[in-house]
C-alpha cells in the first residue's frame, strides 16, 4: 500500500459521503466508540485468518458481538472488519462467514467498517488477484460495498433502502508506521 493509495481511497470515500477515522490498531476501540451510535452490534475483529494472532484491534465493550435477532433489528450501528479495500473505488470487501459479518453490515443504519491500511490495494485487478484464490480454493463469498446504500428504483434517490444509510471507515495504520511518522508515538504505546 502506498501513500497514493491511501490518499485515493480517502478522496473516493469523501466523494461517496463516507467518514474516515485513522489511527494505530491500539486506538481501534476508541475510534469505533467515537463512530458508533447506540445500540451497536458487531463481530470480533480479526478473530480468524491471517494477522489475528498479533492484532491489537478490538471492539469497545458496549458493542454486542452475539446479538439476538431482536438486538440486530434494534441496532443503529453494525461494526465489522473488511478483508480488503479498493482505493480506486472506495470499496471494502466484506467476507460472508458464520460469525454473521454480512447481516451486521447490512441491517443497520450506520456501518462502521474497520480496515487495516496494509489491506488496501490500488484497483480492481489487484482486488481480483486477492479474491481469485479465496473464491476458488476456500469457497469464500465476498460482498464489495461502496459507500452508503442508495437506490432510485422508484423515483428519486433514496439512501438506506437496501443497506446502511451511513458508512464510517476506521482505517488502521501499522503501529511501526505510526511511530515512524509521529516522533511522539512509540511502538510500545
Amino acid at each position: 500500500m502506498s501513500v497514493a493509495d491511501r490518499s485515493t481511497f480517502k478522496r473516493r470515500l469523501d466523494s461517496l459521503g463516507v467518514t474516515v477515522s485513522e489511527g494505530p490498531e491500539s486506538a481501534c476501540a476508541d475510534l469505533i466508540d467515537e463512530a458508533a451510535g447506540e445500540p451497536a452490534v458487531g463481530v470480533a475483529l480479526g478473530a480468524e485468518g491471517e494477522g489475528a494472532v498479533d492484532s491489537t484491534a478490538a471492539l469497545p465493550a458496549r458493542v454486542e458481538t452475539d446479538p439476538t435477532t431482536a438486538q440486530l433489528r434494534a441496532a443503529h450501528t453494525g461494526v465489522t472488519d473488511a478483508s480488503l479495500g479498493v482505493a480506486e473505488y472506495g470499496s471494502v470487501a466484506i467476507e460472508t462467514d458464520p460469525a454473521g459479518t454480512e447481516p451486521v453490515s447490512l441491517f443497520v443504519d450506520r456501518h462502521v467498517v474497520v480496515l487495516r491500511e496494509a489491506d488496501l490495494v490500488p484497483d480492481m485487478p489487484d482486488a481480483f488477484e486477492w479474491l481469485g484464490p479465496k473464491a476458488r480454493d476456500e469457497s469464500v463469498d465476498v460482498v464489495f460495498a461502496t459507500g452508503p446504500s442508495a437506490t432510485a428504483d422508484m423515483g428519486g434517490l433514496v439512501h438506506g433502502a437496501h443497506g446502511p444509510k451511513e458508512v464510517h471507515v476506521v482505517l488502521l495504520r501499522d503501529e511501526t508506521d505510526e511511530a515512524a511518522t509521529d516522533p511522539e508515538v512509540t511502538p510500545d504505546e
